[in-house]
């Protein structure tokens, strides 16, 4: 071997050995709608136990490959989906999560606090938390959300897709610019319970007011820099630089489309593609895949890959620190991946890029794993201490927005 692949070689082993000490806490995986979608949860029909690539990004052995040590599992509903529809919708993700915890026993360990994820990791266990990804989950519910921490969610994403009715989304008009009075009780109660706001989604207004309310930490459950790629789904430098006073982090995505500007293009024809075949942009059961395979054979698509994601990584490490940043790739919620992150086995590209850079042993340490439990366990102090001062809310969207 020459000394180029030598020196990669290296890298890729010492990235390896550093993952086994400091694994990967993921902020965002879709598995469970994938499960959803492909088999309406039947694990005899698609057993994570084995490798099931080319159907799914995520399954047991390339997670252990991975070196993935805590998972937040995404109990992500459609956000056409309103009302009662999405609160049940919620409920069955979150039953599905919980069906493969019962199942794998062995590999998954529910964690609902940090000392869980540190337990888990000494067990050699994978940590499974969750995250709501959207407040129409709630149904403009306090007393829901509440049932969901109760449930075991520990993050909510304060939007999707499409506004709420008290907070505005990256990917739809102004409606109450930002939070509203509503929104910014929702995010109160969030820290009076231990729920971690996630920013990911929403407006930079929704940003801002969030950081401005909140109390803990924050996260950005699979958000890049919009620096570096201008699209609405990413973190303006601003938003980022209010990260260490609020001890909140930003984890960097793997989509495509949100990380190399010349995918963005691509992806919205690609899109428009699967709309005009009558399919869901999002889909990626097998059917909906062959269609996306048609198009890419068509139209070659522009190729992001780990070192798109470290460009991005060393941005955010510049505004917002290293304490700041962490991992969320969004797998089984994208059609495309990078090259090198095809799917949760290839953390370990990324922490060797990272490492030809120049990244020490403990920067990579706190962005895989240290900075996400510190987050945790700083929102479960927060909310020891606001629940010996205050009760629940039960105010309503009616009372404070009128």
């Amino acid at each position: 071997m020459d000394s180029v692949t030598d020196a990669a070689t290296d890298h890729l082993a010492r990235a390896r050995e550093l993952l086994a000490a400091h694994p990967v806490v993921d902020g965002h995986n879709d598995l469970p709608w994938a499960l959803r979608e492909h088999v309406r949860y039947d694990l005899d029909r698609l057993d994570i136990a084995g490798d099931q690539t080319g159907r799914l990004h995520t399954d047991i052995p390339r997670l252990r490959a991975g070196g993935v040590g805590a998972q937040f599992w995404s109990v992500y509903v459609r956000s056409d989906l309103a009302g009662d529809d999405a609160v049940s919708a919620t409920l069955e993700q979150i039953d599905g999560v919980r069906q493969l915890l019962e199942r794998y026993p062995a590999d998954l360990a529910a964690a609902l606090t940090a000392d869980d994820m540190e337990k888990a990791r000494g067990e050699g266990r994978i940590a499974s938390l969750m995250g709501a990804e959207g407040g129409h989950s709630i149904n403009n519910s306090l007393a829901t959300l509440r049932a969901l921490f109760t449930l075991g969610v520990r993050y909510m994403t304060l939007t999707h897709n499409d506004n709420v009715a008290w907070a505005d989304s990256a990917t739809d008009e102004a409606g109450v610019g930002g939070l509203s009075a509503f929104g910014r009780e929702v995010v109160r109660e969030m820290n009076r319970i231990g729920m971690l706001a996630d920013l990911s989604h929403v407006a930079p207004s929704t940003m801002r007011d969030a950081l401005a309310i909140s109390v803990a930490p924050v996260v950005f459950s699979h958000s890049s820099s919009r620096a570096v790629c201008d699209h609405v789904r990413n973190i303006p430098d601003d938003v980022l630089a209010l990260l260490p006073a609020n001890g909140g982090v930003a984890m960097a995505t793997f989509v495509p489309k949100f990380i190399l500007p010349a995918a963005v293009d691509w992806t919205r024809a690609a899109d428009e593609n699967m709309q005009a075949h009558g399919l869901h942009p999002l889909d990626t059961t097998p059917e909906a895949m062959k269609v996306h395979e048609a198009f890419e054979a068509a139209n070659p698509r522009p190729m992001a890959t780990a070192s798109t994601v470290a460009d991005h990584l060393d941005h955010m490490r510049e505004v917002a620190g290293v304490d700041h940043i962490g991992i969320g790739g969004d797998f089984d919620g994208t059609a495309f991946t990078p090259s090198g992150l095809e799917d949760v086995a290839g953390y370990p590209n990324l922490i060797a890029e990272l490492l030809r850079r120049g990244w020490s042993d403990a920067d990579l340490a706190k962005l895989t794993w240290q900075n996400a439990v510190r987050a945790l366990r700083a929102a479960e102090d927060v909310a020891r201490e606001l629940g010996a001062s205050r009760g629940p809310s039960n105010a309503t969207i009616e009372q404070l927005d009128g």
